[in-house]
């Protein structure tokens, strides 16, 4: 049994990843959530390449969180990681959410990434 939260989602996180893989057709988008920050990056897993990336330590991206909730931020980081997938010609992606529960930033993060054209 996991003794810590964080041996706990190190054991999720390999439950997932062994179901969840990225193709050409389907990158994967993976986030990672601290405790001030989210990242996201959308993964193919065939070629070990990065198609995009954004966080919330992005110098292009602190501009347009600076001020907003940890939630608010999680949304406007959703629909700007969907239109660089969009720039790369990536539609479809599949979703880890790295051993972390879908609520909050994470859910927030996803469901605006599908607003803004990811399917998934």
């Amino acid at each position: 049994m996991a003794k810590t939260r964080l041996e706990a989602r190190k054991r999720r996180k390999v439950r997932i990843r062994q179901k969840v893989k990225g193709t050409d057709e389907r990158p994967r988008l993976s986030i990672f959530r601290s405790a001030r920050h989210i990242y996201a990056q959308v993964i193919n897993d065939e070629r070990n390449q990065v198609v995009a990336s954004v966080s919330t330590l992005g110098k292009a991206n602190q501009e347009a969180v600076a001020g907003l909730k940890k939630l608010e931020q999680a949304k406007k980081l959703g629909t700007v990681v969907a239109e660089r997938c969009k720039a790369k010609g990536v539609e479809r992606v599949v979703f880890d959410r790295n051993g972390y529960r879908y609520h909050g930033r994470v859910k927030a993060l996803a469901d605006a990434a599908r607003e803004a054209g990811l399917k998934f």
